[in-house]
């Protein structure tokens, strides 16, 4: 399979190139409008980048398979999950009506026609079906019926072929039909928000493996397991070694660094028996101390206030009786290079014989540019663990996948709410990976 961009005045040139170079056969997966850049941008015209693929020595399509194939999509995808995973269909373009066709007379003529509707069908109506409009539904049946009674009369048609010339048929078939479904893979991760960088190396790594010969379900599994691989297997806190563990959350003002740090003391210490306590350096914030210890009172969780980095040794061998301390620390903008400093004094002036990890809290609805200069900043501080909060205040989830890909850090826990403890667990790849492509 070939994938390539193309850029053009109007989405109508970005695609005629398209077309010239790879051929009237290429599919169009993705159209992005191109803003100017610089002083003068309100003075230039904004341009279009088509990504557009097509597979290498393509031949003649016998598409009635794709088009029942894509019809009955979510009926036949079984994989290795808990869960069934439903794919969207692809959205339409606009501009594009459906039509009624009758079918030409002779067989010959019939046996063109028939194929040309079902691949242009394919291309261009497909994501129809998922529309609210009821009349508008009833036209794409028509349609597909019409469609299949053609191409019925086609096979039936072609009877007398060889056994050879039947199995080139289907073989180029499946081609075409695999072609579509990949289409539908990436425009739904791309709406799911992953990154393009991101699902164009899926894509690659897809191309790798012979999915033309293989079925729409094992090219989704394909997808399915190699996304779980990137995400890589999940830890909650290691208590192996030396007691106390000293646990850092850091993290930007307003993620919910501080919420988090109760539901994971409360997790551990009613779940797991473990016992806590609680140290926080966030002295910046107005009743940020006062917020900590209102949980502390509810867990019965012994807490100390420490104003400097001279200050956290001294407190935590007062406590190392303890399983765990989680010390909450300030948040700060990322631009900020003083607050910064405070925090990375605070990490690096641990005694080197405590056992420590750190974890970096992350706010799921942070756009992706500004995920990127926060991993970016905390890295000078020290290597990190994940944390996602606020699933439950967006339905987009590929920035997760984004920060886990360009980071290289492990995403260990994800917050879907204000409950203490229970909307806090441990990092599910299989479950992110299914959301991620169309699941629930």
């Amino acid at each position: 399979m070939t994938i390539k961009k193309f850029q053009g005045k109007t989405q109508e040139e970005a695609i005629a190139k398209a077309k010239a170079e790879l051929g009237e056969d290429a599919v169009v997966m993705n159209v992005k409008e191109v803003r100017p850049k610089g002083i003068f941008q309100s003075f230039k015209r904004p341009s279009f980048e088509v990504t557009a693929a097509t597979e290498e020595k393509e031949k003649r399509v016998d598409s009635g398979v794709a088009l029942k194939n894509l019809q009955k999509m979510h009926e036949t995808i079984n994989m290795a999950a808990d869960e069934p995973i439903q794919l969207p269909p692809p959205v339409s373009q606009p501009g594009h009506t459906v039509e009624t066709m009758q079918p030409p007379r002779s067989p010959e003529d019939q046996e063109k026609a028939a194929e040309q509707s079902a691949i242009e069908f394919l291309k261009r109506n497909a994501g129809l079906l998922k529309k609210e409009d009821s009349d508008e539904r009833e036209r794409i049946e028509e349609k597909l019926e019409n469609l299949q009674s053609i191409l019925e009369k086609q096979l039936a048609s072609g009877a007398g072929k060889s056994a050879e010339e039947k199995e080139f048929a289907k073989t180029d078939s499946k081609k075409k039909e695999n072609l579509a479904f990949i289409k539908v893979l990436y425009e739904t991760l791309i709406n799911n928000g992953v990154n393009e960088k991101y699902v164009n190396q899926i894509m690659d790594e897809l191309e790798k493996v012979n999915w033309n010969g293989n079925s729409v379900d094992q090219i989704l599994s394909n997808v399915y397991q190699k996304m779980i691989l990137k995400f890589g297997r999940p830890r909650g806190i290691d208590f192996s070694g030396k007691r106390p563990k000293v646990i850092f959350f850091v993290g930007p003002t307003g993620v919910g660094k501080t919420t988090t740090v109760a539901k994971v003391a409360s997790k551990l210490k009613v779940e797991q028996g473990r016992r806590i306590a609680f140290l926080t350096a966030d002295t910046y914030r107005i009743a940020a101390a006062e917020q900590l210890r209102t949980y502390a009172n509810i867990l019965d969780i012994p807490l100390t206030i420490i104003y400097s980095a001279g200050e956290l040794n001294q407190s935590i061998e007062q406590l190392e009786d303890y399983d765990a301390i989680l010390v909450d620390t300030a948040g700060f903008s990322h631009k900020s290079s003083n607050q910064k400093e405070d925090v990375k004094s605070l990490i690096q002036n641990l005694d080197s014989h405590y056992n420590s990890e750190v974890y970096l809290v992350l706010s799921a609805t942070t756009k992706y540019r500004d995920l990127i200069e926060i991993s970016d900043v905390y890295k000078e501080i020290s290597d990190y663990k994940i944390i996602f909060t606020k699933l439950d205040e967006t339905t987009t989830y590929g920035n997760i996948l984004n920060i886990k890909l360009y980071s290289g850090a492990e995403v260990s826990y994800i917050t879907n709410g204000q409950n203490v403890p229970d909307d806090l667990e441990i990092f599910n790849s299989q479950k992110m990976v299914k959301r991620l492509l169309g699941g629930s």
